[in-house]
């Protein structure tokens, strides 16, 4: 667990992850309605050099947004993705194949279908309001990806 007591500690938690974020990683991001995802997407891709003129919001109803900065970033959300038909008309295992950084909102049933080997953050809440992530590696990529990351924190796992 990764404690998140302030928005900076979210930060500082996108900016380890996209330091050590390479062409075609996966990252599945999960949690309640304003746990966190979205703010954590955002300063994920300002570390990567998006510019903070353009807006990095929920792609809730357009269900997919790209991102250019330093790695291309795909950011998605699933939630209204009804089987993996619909979400491989999205093409975003396609854009993974290409090269972009896939950030997907309630992917975690997509995870095979998108191409495995994701890095699995889970944002909480609990009833005191204390945030905190969980985060796992799935895959050998993503593992790499989860130790570099925590070391950039100068936490292990």
């Amino acid at each position: 667990m990764v404690p998140l007591p302030t928005r900076r500690a979210t930060i500082r938690l996108a900016r380890a992850v996209a330091a050590a974020l390479r062409p075609g990683d996966l990252l599945i991001l999960s949690g309640d309605l304003g746990a966190g995802k979205t703010f954590f997407t955002r300063a994920l891709c300002r570390a990567l050099g998006v510019p903070s003129a353009e807006p990095i919001t929920s792609p809730t109803f357009t269900l997919v947004h790209e991102h250019a900065g330093s790695l291309p970033v795909a950011h998605a959300d699933l939630y209204r993705i009804g089987d993996e038909e619909e979400l491989v008309q999205l093409g975003l295992r396609d854009r993974r194949g290409e090269g972009a950084v896939l950030v997907v909102e309630w992917g975690a049933p997509y995870a095979a279908a998108l191409g495995g080997d994701a890095l699995l953050i889970t944002f909480e809440v609990a009833a005191d309001g204390a945030r905190r992530a969980r985060i796992e590696a799935e895959g050998g990529r993503a593992a790499a990806l989860l130790a570099a990351a925590l070391g950039g924190l100068g936490t292990s796992a």
